[in-house]
């Protein structure tokens, strides 16, 4: 009998938080969606020289909505997906569909995981999926 085929996701498990981190060895959220895509051959910007840390709320925000042509906003979430979050006013909180009602993602407070964007605390910060144009066959203008 054949072993269950592991998922993607197991190799993005428990990697710790970092300020502006690009590398397993420390994240920041939008670092793991970078290393995660990257995996799959998709490369997005770094944005490291955009802020200093994670609380810079206003210029993550920034950010997060200057990279939107790239991204195509979706209703129906798939896997490998972006999700965004507002903390405050601002969306400057991401994650990474692994599949509906679940996210990949890291916070200052706990190594990556997955956990549901459906909890009462996630859902009502929820502002959107974002798919990336080379996960939809469109071409970049």
């Amino acid at each position: 009998m054949n072993a269950p085929q592991k998922h993607w996701s197991e190799d993005f498990l428990g990697l710790p938080f970092a300020d502006l981190g690009r590398v397993r060895d420390g994240v920041d959220c939008w670092g793991l969606v970078r290393l995660v895509l990257g995996e799959f051959g998709i490369e997005v910007p770094s944005y490291a020289g955009g802020y200093a840390t994670a609380k810079e709320r206003a210029e993550i925000s920034g950010l997060i909505n200057g990279a939107k042509p790239f991204w195509n906003v979706v209703e129906e979430p798939r896997e490998l997906d972006v999700v965004t979050f507002r903390r405050g006013r601002l969306d400057c909180h991401v994650g990474i569909v692994v599949r509906p009602g679940f996210m990949l993602h890291v916070t200052e407070y706990i190594p990556s995981c997955i956990e549901t964007y459906l909890s009462s605390y996630w859902d009502r910060r929820l502002t959107g999926f974002w798919r990336h144009l080379d996960l939809t066959g469109e071409v970049r203008t």
